[in-house]
C-alpha cells in the first residue's frame, strides 16, 4: 500500500484544527501538547485524518464520540483501523467518556503505547 496521502483533505484538516471538541482540547492541552516526543491534530494520513498522531512511535489516538456507536460508523471505523494498522501504525481509540471520566487512564495508556512502540 502506497504511503501517499490526500491532499485535499488539508483544508478540512485545518477546519478540524480550529473546531476540536472539548474531550480533543482537553487531551491536546492537558496531556499531549507537552509530551517529550512531538504529538499533531488532526493529521492528514492516507486517506484519513488522525485526531492526533506522533510519527516518531507511529502511533494514532481517536477519539471517539457518539456518532462512532451507529453500526455504519462501527465498520468504517474498523476498515480505517485495519488500513492504518497496514501502514504500520498503531491505533488507540477512546472514547469522550473515557476521556471525561477517567483521564489518568487515558494519558496513561498513551503514555505506555508510546514507550512499547519505541
Amino acid at each position: 500500500m502506497p504511503h501517499e496521502y490526500n491532499r485535499n483533505l488539508i483544508p478540512r484538516a485545518r477546519e478540524m484544527r480550529d473546531n476540536m471538541t472539548p474531550q480533543e482540547q482537553h487531551l491536546w492541552f492537558g496531556f499531549l501538547r507537552g509530551y517529550p516526543l512531538h504529538f499533531r491534530r488532526q493529521a492528514v494520513i492516507y486517506h484519513y485524518i488522525a485526531d492526533f498522531y506522533c510519527h516518531a512511535a507511529k502511533l494514532v489516538i481517536e477519539i471517539d464520540g457518539r456518532q462512532h456507536q451507529k453500526a455504519d460508523a462501527k465498520e468504517y471505523d474498523q476498515i480505517r483501523t485495519e488500513t492504518l494498522e497496514q501502514l504500520g501504525l498503531t491505533v488507540l481509540r477512546f472514547t469522550n467518556d473515557e476521556v471525561d471520566r477517567c483521564f489518568d487512564h487515558v494519558r496513561k495508556s498513551i503514555d505506555q503505547a508510546v514507550k512499547q512502540r519505541l
